[in-house]
Parts: structure tokens; sequence; C-alpha cells
């Protein structure tokens, strides 16, 4: 059946069922067999996990250098980041190794001592009764000593993960808000969401608990080895070889697991932007009648993750059922191997009982040291994807020349999202300070993208943006934002005092500026009377306050950072007609003395302005005031008539 190309929801809706005439997004090799036999059903759980091992190393694979979305850091990069943050604390490694290492000394004293105690009393003379008190009473502080190195061990391990885990975050948080806005925007809201949330939280517990533990536990391991071999060759040889059966199977698992890791944290992204498009776009959802469909498409992703999820859990499976039988048997080996050497006279019955003492006691560290190593291999695969967002390359290198006054002007504009695709054609504006300039024209024309270029978000393909004969592109941040600052219709009130939210811009600002620029966007008064004043709690959870107030804020934030030049990307277009003409009245204040450059989806706003430029398909093809467009009765006249009709 056609479709009219005068329906345009039935158009949009088509686009959005693209994903009916798209392959399943699992393939029916994935789908286990009904009604086969016990053989053919384990070959083809075989052929699975093959299939999914095939599809983790695609998406590992194409993680390190995607064409769209966040990269993924290689191991070499994971591995640097964690002996800096070693390197840094030198002092607490020190401590965290000795004082660790003397708790497992301690405690591999014990069977030794043990063991002797068995042999002392076997021999049954009864002259040696007070070597038995002497040994009692060295087990017993050698007990203690124990327990009071491991109460500092874990102390000293408690403080040493808080640590790395507070510098863990703070790289990541900085990294984060060093990203190019542009980037930010143009990938996947749901992967970068997924990194700073899910993959900050894995990272976290293996910074905190993985990598001290598992410090901890190759340390306790290691010395249990010694001590085995120093107690009888005998004992310890065969029980050490079976134990060492399972290095196969862990070197397999430790190659294999970081690409399924990193493939589950890939699927959590698609999952967040499946259901992030759905909720942002729930009215267009509700429209086009398409609930279902999306409905489906979050079936699909999860039924994607759940192949991963499975292919990691056969690893993990596999690895466990190895060390199960690894690290069961030594206990049946040395009782067997004992007997055997006792009935020769090569070792003693004391010697058998510290050797599976001994046994019994490196079960526990080796097991804890594992399930490190798998935390370990989730937290490096999460590290590994918020290692890449630090690899995103800068859009702009800072240089050294500052402006030499607040003229703002482009030349030669253009600027394409995709190679080859211009939406931008050659614009060039000349701004007398303190001008006002309206950018109007049809959704889809160009303002915006024009307004970005303007205020230095993105750099244009060609040409140049220059405030003060610089370029925006060549200025730090924190330089650009006090030249000129862009103005969207998203108004963020952060969790935080009314201060806190205004002083943002210029934090050494004391309260009577604060006061000032709230009466200079007309919000002293409501400010007054909230509960605490300025010192009110605003944000997530506090105070609320209407989408006029939070505009309000952050006018007055601006207003604070004052900077010469602003460009309004429609700043009041989410906000009822009346209240947007009341904030605009506020907004002069914040405007007086200032150039402006205002994307104008309103044409009052342009209607006030200096000059009104008439953007068409990325080309300025009107340039004058509006009474002079008006009498031109071009593009802008029709507009006008449309607008006031």
């Amino acid at each position: 059946m056609s479709t009219a190309v005068s329906d345009p929801l039935a158009t949009s809706a088509e686009t959005w069922r693209d994903r009916d005439s798209r392959e399943p997004a699992v393939p029916v090799e994935l789908i286990p067999p009904r009604g086969a036999s016990r053989r053919d059903r384990l070959s083809a759980l075989r052929q699975r996990h093959l299939l999914r091992e095939q599809r983790a190393r695609a998406t590992y694979a194409a993680s390190r250098s995607p064409e769209r979305g966040w990269p993924v850091a290689d191991n070499r990069t994971v591995l640097a980041f964690f002996k800096d943050l070693l390197r840094d604390r030198k002092a607490e490694t020190f401590w965290l190794i000795a004082l660790n290492g003397l708790a497992a000394a301690a405690a591999l004293v014990v069977p030794r001592l043990l063991g002797d105690l068995v042999d002392t009393v076997h021999t049954g003379a009864t002259d040696e009764l007070p070597q038995l008190d002497r040994l009692a009473l060295v087990i017993v502080g050698v007990v203690c000593a124990q327990a009071l190195f491991t109460f500092l061990a874990q102390r000293i391990s408690t403080i040493f993960g808080q640590d790395l885990l507070s510098s863990a975050r703070v790289y990541i948080v900085s990294t984060v808000l060093r990203l190019p806005l542009g980037r930010v925007e143009g990938a996947s809201t749901g992967d970068l969401v997924t990194r700073v949330t899910r993959d900050v939280g894995t990272m976290s517990r293996s910074v905190q608990f993985g990598l001290p533990q598992a410090i901890i536990s190759g340390l306790t391991v290691g010395l249990s080895v010694v001590a085995m071999l120093f107690n009888s060759v005998v004992l310890a040889v065969p029980s050490l070889l079976l134990i060492g059966a399972s290095g196969f199977q862990v070197r397999r698992y430790l190659q294999r697991a970081p690409k399924g890791y990193i493939t589950e944290g890939s699927t959590y992204s698609r999952i967040n932007t499946t259901l992030t498009e759905t909720v942002e776009g729930a009215r267009t959802v509700e429209a086009l009648g398409l609930r279902d469909l999306r409905v489906g498409a979050g079936d699909d992703d999860i039924a994607v993750s759940a192949q991963a999820e499975r292919y990691t859990m056969t690893l993990r499976n596999l690895l466990f059922c190895v060390i199960d039988i690894c690290f069961n048997g030594p206990r049946v080996v040395t009782l067997l191997v004992g007997a055997w050497g006792y009935w020769n006279g090569w070792v003693t019955l004391g010697q058998i009982t510290t050797a599976l003492l001994y046994v019994e006691s490196l079960s526990g560290p080796l097991d804890r040291l594992v399930g490190e190593m798998d935390r370990l291999q989730v937290g490096v695969a999460s590290t590994s994807r918020l290692l890449g967002i630090a690899q995103v390359p800068e859009d702009r290198v800072a240089g050294e020349s500052r402006p030499d006054g607040p003229h703002l002007m482009g030349e030669d504009l253009r600027f394409a999202y995709r190679e080859g695709h211009d939406v931008l054609h050659g614009i060039s504006l000349d701004l007398e300070v303190g001008e006002r300039l309206a950018i109007v024209g049809p959704s889809g024309s160009g303002k915006s993208t024009l307004g970005r270029l303007m205020s230095g978000i993105n750099g244009p393909r060609t040409g140049s943006v220059t405030v003060g004969g610089v370029e925006l592109v060549a200025l730090p941040l924190e330089v650009l934002r006090t030249e000129v600052a862009l103005v969207t219709q998203e108004h963020h009130v952060f969790v935080g005092t009314v201060r806190d939210n205004i002083v943002l811009a210029r934090e050494d600002s004391d309260d009577e500026a604060v006061w000032a620029a709230l009466s200079a966007v007309g919000s002293r008064d409501w400010v007054e009377r909230l509960p605490k004043g300025l010192d009110t709690l605003v944000g997530s959870g506090n105070q609320s306050l209407t989408p006029a107030q939070a505009q309000q804020i952050a006018l007055a934030r601006l207003i604070i950072a004052d900077p010469h030049t602003l460009v309004l990307d429609e700043a009041t277009s989410l906000i009822d007609p009346r209240t947007a003409r009341t904030l605009e009245g506020s907004m002069n204040a914040l405007l007086d003395g200032r150039t402006v450059v205002a994307i104008a989806h309103r044409l009052h706003t342009a209607h006030d302005a200096d000059r009104i430029a008439v953007v068409i398909d990325g080309e300025v093809i009107e340039l004058g005031s509006h009474h002079e467009l008006v009498e031109q009765n071009g593009e802008y006249a029709a507009l006008w008539r449309a607008w006031t009709s």
C-alpha cells in the first residue's frame, strides 16, 4: 500500500518502522534447538558459545576506533592508569604489602607450630611437657600477633582503596568535563550515560575492593607456597602441580574475558540509548502509534545483552569448574601422599598435619584470588570504556593570542556534520560592537549551526569566526566563555543553594554581586521570599523552581560571568508566550551594552533587533533591519505576514 507524501505522520512513522525489514537482533543460530538429542544439544551449545565468542571479538575490534560513538582504551592504557595510581601512593602500597605479609606470615606459622606440637605429643615423652606448654604459649602469641597485623592491614587496605577510588573518580570526572561539547552532543547519549554511571560504579568496586584484595590474596598465596615447600617438598609438589594444572583454563579465561565484558558494556549502552530515545520521544511514540515497535526495540536490545552475558557466564562456569577440581583435589592428594610418605619414613605426622592445614588455608586465598581476578576483569573492561573517553581528540588547540576588543566577525563559514554534506555555504557576518543581530529562517535552514559557530562550540570547516582578531577556537575555553557565551533553551539548575548556582560562573563573587544580578533579571523578589533566601537548596529533590525561575537563575549566572557577546539560541522557546515576553524584558538588563546574536523562532524577537539575517538552506539571502526587509517584500516579509496573521 502506497503512502501519500502529504501525510507527514505516516511517512515519519515509516522511518521508525525500517527496523522491521532488518535481520533479527539475535541470529537463529543462537536459539537453542528443540527436541534434539543430548549429543546434538551439546554440539549446538558449543557452536553457540563459539558464535558468541566471534560476536564478542567483532564488538571488541570495532570498539577500538568506532566510526561514531566513544572508543575503548587498550590494555596498555588501562595498565598505565593503574600504575600511575599506585606510583602516587608508594608509602600506602608499601604498608599494604608489609602489613598483609606479616599477617599472612603469622597465619602460616600457626600450622607449623601445630605440626611440631603433634610430633612432640606423638613421641610420648613425659619430660617434654614443659616444651608443650611453651609451644602452646607461642601459638597463642602468634595468633594474637596475627589478629593485630590483620586489623592494621585491613585498616590500611580500606584507606588505600578509598584513596584510589577518590583519585580515579576525580580523573574520570575531569576527563568527561574536558570532552569537546560538539562531540558530546553528536555521540550516543545512552553510551556516555552508561559509561559515567554503570562503568564508573564497576570500576569503583574494582579499585576500592578488587585491587587491594588481589594484592593481599596474591601475597598470601605466594607465602603459602613457600611455607608448603619449606615444610615438606614431598607433600607440597603433588598438590602444587594439581593446582598449577588450572593455569591453562585461567589463561584461557584471561584472554577472552575482557572482550566479553566490553561487549556486555556495549549492550548496556544500547539498552540505555533505546530507552532514552523512547522516553524523550514519548509524545512522538504516542502520536504515531509506535508503542509496540519501541517495546520490541527494547526487547531486542535485552536479547542481545542476554547473549553477551551468556558468553561471559559460560567463561566463568568453565573456569570455576576447573578451579573446584584443582583446588579441592590437593586435600585428597596430600592425605594419600602423606600416608605413603609416613609409611616409608619420609615425613612425620606433624608434617602431614601442617601440610593439610596449609592446603586448607591455601584454598581460601586462591578462591578469593580467582574471584577478585574476575572482579578485576569486569573492572578492567569498564575502565577501558572510561579511559576510552579520554582518547577522544581535542577539537581545538588553544593559542597564545588574546582578543584585542569585542569585535565579532565570521567569514566564509562552511560546516558539515557529515563529510561531503555542508549545512552552511560560505556565510559571512560582521557585527558592530553592541549590535543586536537576529537570525531567522525555517527549521533546518542552519540557524542553530550558525549560532554554534558564532559562539565557538564548533569550528567551521572553512573560514573563521574571530573576536578581537583572534579565532574563537584558538582561545582556551576559560577565556572563550568570558568573551562569548551561548544561551540555549536548556537552563540547568544544579543541586545546591541559589547562591551556588549563580556564582558558578565566577566563584569569587560576593553576595552583593549576586543580589545585583538577581535584581537585574527581575528575580530578587521571589528569591527573598524563599525559606532561606540565597541559602535555599534548589535542584533535584529540593526547592522546585518554575521554568521561568530556572531561566532567571541562568541569566543571573551570565551576568556574573559578564561576557561581552551573547549568542541566544531561542532561550525562551520552551516557555509559554506570556511568560516568555516577561522574561525577555528581564533579559534586557543582561543584553544592555552587549553584542547579541539571537536565533529567533518568535519573530517579535527579530522585530526588536538592529539587523536581521534570513538564513535559507545554509545561506544568508537577506540582511537588514525589520523595516528594510519588510519593504523588500522578500522571504522575511512573507515570514512576518504569516507570523502576524
